[in-house]
């Protein structure tokens, strides 16, 4: 199971960080699903095969929540 990966080690992302991302899938609330290293970032208002710049809101041990910026 990919999420168990993280457990015990540090998100490979952090509060305020930027980075460009490509939206793989939609979760089960509509928000958009992207990876980074693996880990994933929920991102609302996105749809599958936006390329977006986003930025970290929320960093919790398994996923994290983001923004679309710019």
């Amino acid at each position: 199971m990919e999420g168990k990966e993280f457990q015990g080690r540090k998100p490979p992302v952090k509060k305020g960080e930027r980075y460009k991302v490509r939206i793989e899938s939609l979760g089960k609330g509509g928000d958009g699903i992207a990876r980074i290293k693996g880990f994933v970032i929920f991102v609302p208002n996105t749809n599958v095969g936006d390329e977006v710049e986003i930025e970290i809101k929320n960093v919790k041990e398994r996923f994290a929540f983001a923004e679309v910026v710019g």
